[in-house]
């Protein structure tokens, strides 16, 4: 088996410098890997938080922000918001399926566990409803959130973190 098989996934911080990207990221993933469960009008609401760049640097800056790279270049990203909440999950249609979101959930759960939260919320999308119950996530309650003239349905899930081991 080559080295290159499995290419080399890392986590880093945000950095205000990456902006440019990660918006591209968000912009791709939404318009590639929701079509099936949202209409073209709904992606381009959902996708108008990028209309600010500044506030959506803020936004990242704000929360505890990580970048998940592959052979070094950003392909995904994801934040926690207030320790609890995990506010944006977004991984490049070309990376999806390789890991990069379980890695990004996985630091943010241990973290916010390190930090003393005793579980997670997400609103997760339609697209993202999958994933999220595959890592233990459990439905709490359906939403409408109103995005500029249209209406996005998310699910509201929560997962228990386990307790961190005392040392």
């Amino acid at each position: 088996m080559s080295a290159t098989a499995h290419p080399k996934l890392a986590l880093r911080p945000f950095l205000p410098a990456d902006t440019p990207v990660l918006a591209e990221i968000f912009r791709e993933s939404v318009m590639e890997l929701t079509a099936d469960d949202y209409s073209e009008e709904q992606q381009e609401a959902w996708t108008s938080a990028l209309d600010d760049l500044e506030s959506f640097a803020n936004r990242l800056g704000a929360q505890l922000s990580l970048i998940g790279t592959l052979q070094g270049s950003p392909v995904g990203f994801a934040s926690l918001a207030g320790g609890k909440k995990i506010d944006l999950l977004y991984v490049h249609p070309v990376a999806a399926g390789q890991g990069v979101g379980s890695m990004l959930i996985d630091a943010l759960e241990k973290l916010a566990g390190a930090r003393g939260a005793d579980k997670l919320t997400v609103d997760a999308s339609d697209s993202a409803r999958g994933f999220f119950e595959k890592r233990g996530y459990v439905a709490q309650q359906r939403n409408s959130v109103s995005v500029g003239d249209e209406w996005l349905a998310n699910t509201t899930m929560s997962k228990q973190l386990a307790k961190p081991e005392a040392s």
